[in-house]
């Protein structure tokens, strides 16, 4: 059966859409051959299916899984008030606004992001990263520089030179001495800085794990064993050399303590050969059960520690030199310590305080997940979803269209000056994707709108990335613009939104600021119900706070409280040379003071209560009886109830102005 309604249920639709963002859930089953698809209610033009509401009514009431008829039924006269708002705000054209569109716009592009990604190939990148971070790896590298956006010559010249480097090796020269010699990372030779002089280190790296290098670095050295040899490896930095010297369990985060024991400047053999004799000492006293603390306070080199007992902050396996990674590496548990090693930098004992080795993969995935969404290797789950996206919709391109931009490119493009020639034809198709056809004027347009002053390069190159990231945006705008119809939950969500911000605006423009700003309909409202706003009795009272006062100063506060005397002059009576008495007067009602509360309201002075080391009295001046209150009193009350009462009026106005019918039968139907 279905009826017409009129009139009004109590309307309680929250203010705020909050609920409309929740994720969806699944509907439940009706007692009827296919009865999602049938209309369940008609409002205004619009058509609401059984799904539909159930959808939504499900969605605001996940307490529970059990449908209550009644409930069912209130629901759905809250949710015909929501959608004449929203065929209200429609009607006014509110969805036009242009601040409407950017609002919603911003709000779409947000919920779009976790669609436009590839899942597949993060959860490989997740799992591949918690692999890597179960292992320390110390390689050393030699580097080749070159400009990432160099020529071809160039870059082919810079592969071939550490090419011919990497045969040297591989014929037997040492890595460390052809690193030291011919890379172009400055550390691997000595070099002063801040006049003294920094030690290079020939290439070595020391350990490190995932996320510590840049991914194609880290990916070329996971995949080499100890004592291996790498090829070439391109990276921003240019081309390395990467040769792994350990492998071993990951250490994590470490704690440590330490003994420094410092060479002296251009240390000779004797110096050398006092300084280990020095630790061995040190260590037999370590061993003979004098304290560490004690002993790195009196013996360490290092002055910033050894107050402390020697106490480093904690560290990783990339922050420390590698010899104190590999020792950590020997000590199994808390409160070891290390026999006596050396480095470059004098003789060392160290103590583990303690250590926080990698958890487990479901502990470590959602930081995992995150550091990967803001590493680079973000940029290789763009390409592998600009590769599905491609397979999904039939990507086609034609390479020579492109090679026309290799001639009317100049280098005017690099001061952000460049024009398209008016002579070039620019007609051809330079690739398409589904039904849309993308030509090299569209290109052109691209190059025209994004160029700005730079540093010149490569014309080849310049014009290779533009259209690589020209075709990237393109491929993901396509797919942007199919997420509605790929995925309906992301279309019901972004309708929900939709609808949220213009019931938000509307109601706002109707309600919540119309009530604000109407002073006159609001003092109007207030009047016509003013004694629904009444005070109970109220006492006009002061309340005598005494600190550190005898009974004396206690009685003459009274005696002229009981005589009239106003309360400044009376403070100033008492107050003479030290602040000894506060007084606070104002109007009470029941529950506003318990100590006024518990004291009979007649007049005059009460009897004296101490509390928390203070005495407190109750001063009664008049008693005021029950009336209603002033606006100004209780503006915030007021406003809200004359917002409620401009919203129920304003629905009544919308029933009034929409058709709406109902189908109870198919209502009653819903278990």
């Amino acid at each position: 059966m279905t009826r017409t309604l009129s009139g009004n249920k109590n309307y309680r639709f929250s203010k705020a859409f909050s609920t409309l963002l929740a994720v969806f859930i699944l509907i439940t089953a009706v007692n009827a051959q296919d009865p999602g698809k049938k209309v369940l209610a008609e409002i205004g033009h619009e058509k609401i299916t059984v799904e539909e509401f159930l959808k939504i009514y499900q969605k605001n009431n996940t307490q529970t899984t059990e449908i209550d008829p009644k409930s069912l039924e209130e629901y759905l006269e809250l949710f015909i008030n929501f959608r004449l708002k929203v065929l209200e705000a429609e009607e006014i054209g509110l969805h036009k606004e242009q601040s409407f569109i950017d609002e919603l716009g911003g709000y779409r592009s947000q919920l779009a992001k976790p669609y436009l990604v590839d899942k597949e190939a993060t959860e490989r990148l997740v799992h591949e990263a918690y692999e890597r971070s179960l292992e320390d790896i110390r390689a050393s590298h030699l580097l080749i520089r070159v400009e990432k956006n160099a020529s071809p010559k160039d870059t082919l010249e810079a592969y071939n030179r550490i090419l011919g480097l990497r045969e040297r090796i591989m014929k037997g020269e040492k890595f460390a001495d052809i690193a030291h010699e011919y890379s172009e990372d400055q550390s691997a030779r000595d070099r002063e800085a801040s006049g003294r002089i920094i030690r290079g280190n020939k290439g070595d790296l020391g350990y490190f794990t995932a996320f510590d290098m840049v991914y194609p670095f880290e990916s070329a050295a996971y995949k080499l064993q100890k004592g291996e040899l790498s090829m070439p490896v391109r990276t921003d930095f240019g081309y390395h050399l990467i040769y792994v010297t350990d492998r071993k369990p990951a250490m994590g985060k470490a704690q440590v303590a330490h003994i420094l024991l410092l060479y002296p400047p251009n240390p000779t053999a004797k110096d050398t050969a006092d300084l280990k004799e020095k630790s061995q000492m040190v260590y037999a006293r370590l061993t003979g059960g004098e304290p560490f603390e004690n002993l790195a306070r009196d013996y360490s080199d290092d002055r910033s520690t050894s107050v402390n007992g020697g106490v480093l902050q904690w560290f990783g396996a990339n922050r420390m030199i590698p010899e104190f990674i590999y020792n950590i590496s020997l000590l199994n548990e808390a409160g070891k310590y290390s026999e006596p090693f050396h480095t470059h930098f004098g003789w060392h004992i160290i103590k583990l305080l303690d250590q926080n080795k990698p958890g487990s993969f479901d502990d470590s995935y959602e930081e995992l997940r995150e550091r990967i969404q803001k590493n680079e290797r973000s940029v290789v789950v763009r390409k592998s979803l600009i590769e599905r996206i491609k397979k999904e919709y039939g990507f086609k391109e034609s390479n020579k269209a492109l090679g026309t931009f290799f001639t009317i490119v100049t280098d005017s493009v690099f001061s952000g000056t460049w024009e398209i020639p008016p002579k070039a034809r620019l007609n051809r198709e330079l690739f398409s994707i589904g039904n849309k056809k993308i030509t090299q004027q569209d290109f052109a347009n691209h190059i025209l709108a994004t160029q700005r002053k730079q540093n010149p390069e490569d014309i080849h190159f310049f014009v290779n990335t533009s259209y690589r990231n020209f075709l990237e945006k393109t491929l993901m705008d396509y797919e942007d613009l199919q997420l509605e119809k790929k995925h309906p939950e992301f279309k019901a969500l972004v309708r929900e939104y939709r609808d949220g911000i213009l019931l938000f605006e509307l109601t706002d423009k109707k309600i919540w600021s119309m009530a604000v700003q109407d002073s006159a309909g609001l003092a109007r409202f207030h009047e016509q119900n003013r004694f629904n706003y009444m005070w109970g009795e109220r006492v006009d009272a002061s309340l005598f706070t005494f600190t550190n006062a005898d009974n004396k100063t206690i009685e003459k506060a009274l005696k002229l409280a009981n005589e009239e005397v106003p309360n400044d002059e009376i403070l100033k009576a008492i107050n003479t040379d030290e602040q000894l008495l506060n007084i606070n007067r104002r109007l009470y009602q029941k529950g506003d003071n318990e100590l006024v509360d518990a004291v009979e309201w007649t007049y005059g002075a009460k009897v004296p209560v101490e509390k928390e080391g203070k005495t407190l009295v109750v001063v009664i001046h008049n008693t005021i009886e029950p009336g209603p209150k002033e606006l100004s009193e209780i503006r915030g009350l007021v406003t809200a109830d004359y917002q409620n009462h401009l919203e129920k009026e304003w629905i009544k106005e919308l029933r009034n102005k929409y058709p709406i019918k109902v189908n109870y039968e198919l209502l009653s139907q819903i278990q």
